[in-house]
């Protein structure tokens, strides 16, 4: 079967551009890996409509039953390939199963780096955050840590010194921090620990706090987490030759959304923008608009 579209990512930006096809009674195959950011946030904060938070989860659920009920097909796979092969997209998948279709949507986001403390999944979204812009405002005039490594994890302790005055950074992973740096945390009277950190403590979604590599405790009720070197999923792009930027993100055309080779699209997180849930639902429905009208001129 030849698709009119395929989407590579079943996450907030896929799954709202395939709503847009599916109601353009487009033939659409999302395939997503299941291993996205969505899945791991457990309250997004600042959506329309949500003001008690939903879930990625809960949100991805969703979405998917409306796409399915526009027709919009889904297969649980893992993209390794991506060809041009006679004027289609030739996909292939983890265990060598191909899909073709007459476009194709890019939308296989960012995954952050996140240590391995287990007790830390379950927090994220709720007490536990990675985005200033999408979360500051949850820890307004409360005590925070910020869990991070090097300048990356500095910057952010100053970022969010907007929202509370009260902030302790722990460079987990001592790595290191600039001398100019160091002088602005002391000068904004952030307190600054280079210390390993050897567990996390939470009562599931509550974050309570750390135990240093040193025996001392470091106890709030919110975190955020500032580690960098997140993976920019853009590889797939690159193998047919769409441009991307020093970091990774996917270059577009900020109306329609198209990369610089024709007929491949990208929306989402892997785009070079403000990675909010609100931009990636934006440019899903934006890409899907100009997915559409190259389709039309294929048939009219």
């Amino acid at each position: 079967m030849i698709y009119d579209c395929l989407i590579i990512g079943g996450g907030i930006a896929g799954l709202q551009s395939s709503i847009q096809l599916g109601r353009y009674d487009h033939n659409v195959l999302v395939i997503d890996s299941g291993d996205g950011r969505s899945n791991l946030c457990k309250g997004y904060n600042n959506i329309l409509g949500w003001p008690d938070r939903i879930s990625g989860p809960k949100l991805r659920e969703i979405g998917k039953k409306q796409a399915e009920n526009f027709g919009v097909h889904f297969a649980d796979d893992k993209i390794e390939k991506a060809e041009l092969i006679e004027g289609n997209f030739v996909l292939t998948g983890k265990d060598g199963r191909k899909y073709t279709g007459k476009r194709l949507l890019i939308t296989t986001g960012v995954k952050d780096r996140i240590p391995n403390f287990p007790p830390l999944f379950p927090c994220l979204g709720v007490s536990v955050f990675v985005c200033p812009d999408c979360d500051g405002y949850e820890v307004k005039n409360r005590r925070t840590i910020v869990l991070g490594s090097g300048n990356t994890g500095a910057n952010m302790a100053m970022t969010l010194k907007y929202w509370t005055k009260e902030i302790i950074y722990i460079n987990h992973e001592q790595a290191e921090v600039d001398e100019e740096i160091l002088e602005k945390l002391k000068a904004k009277n952030i307190e600054y620990m280079s210390v390993p950190i050897k567990e996390v403590m939470a009562d599931g979604e509550n974050f309570l706090g750390v135990v240093l590599a040193d025996g001392n405790n470091v106890m709030s009720s919110r975190a955020f987490l500032a580690f960098g070197g997140n993976e920019v999923r853009s590889d797939l792009a690159r193998q047919l030759g769409v441009e991307v930027l020093e970091n990774n993100h996917i270059l577009v055309n900020p109306r329609t959304k198209m990369t610089n080779i024709q007929n491949v699209w990208a929306a989402g997180d892997v785009v070079a923008h403000s990675e909010l849930v609100t931009l990636a639902m934006g440019e899903g429905s934006q890409a899907a608009i100009w997915i559409h009208k190259s389709l039309l001129k294929t048939t009219h």
